[in-house]
């Protein structure tokens, strides 16, 4: 009797150590390749958008396509940080300099994309102005069912998240 109690327990480690494990792995490693993918097309897109000085519709449909590419399913979240200048002089004779500060206001997902679904498809950025593109998913990935599984870890937590941003060094046409 205790012979076979043993026999099955080792089965089972085998099977576990033979299969599940390496599932695990490559699961993990899926996850892994997806948020590589998603951080590089994040930063792709800011670093488009300040170069160019505006955001086109084609390039946020670019991020999207990429993004879906992975498998996965994506909230994202734009932000321009608006750099609305103080143009004030100060009233000393020795300095010129401005008075003041300088203040960023932010324009969110919803209005930049209204704004691009006009006549010219774009938002235009100054320069001087800050995107800000985060993307986090919204599905459960295969690797977050086994973690919550194997550990009973349990909760909302995004197993791939990631952010870029860039400032705009032009005024868009």
């Amino acid at each position: 009797m205790g012979d076979s109690t043993v026999t099955i327990i080792a089965i089972f480690l085998a099977v576990v150590l033979m299969f599940l494990v390496p599932l695990i792995s490559v699961t993990e490693r899926g996850d892994d390749i997806s948020q590589t993918v998603v951080q590089s097309a994040l930063a792709t897109f800011v670093n488009e958008a300040a170069t160019n000085g505006y955001i086109s519709q084609e390039s946020y449909d670019t991020l999207c396509s990429t993004l879906g590419a992975t498998g996965n399913t994506y909230d994202v979240i734009l932000e321009v940080q608006k750099l609305d200048e103080n143009p004030g002089k100060k009233a000393t004779v020795t300095s010129a300099d401005l008075i003041g500060e300088n203040v960023d206001y932010s324009v969110y997902t919803s209005t930049i994309l209204a704004t691009m679904s006009g006549a010219e498809g774009k938002y235009i950025l100054k320069q001087g102005d800050k995107v800000i593109a985060t993307a986090n998913n919204t599905n459960t990935t295969l690797a977050q069912l086994f973690r919550n599984f194997m550990y009973k870890i349990t909760g909302n937590e995004n197993a791939i998240s990631a952010s870029a941003s860039a400032m705009s060094t032009r005024n868009g046409n």
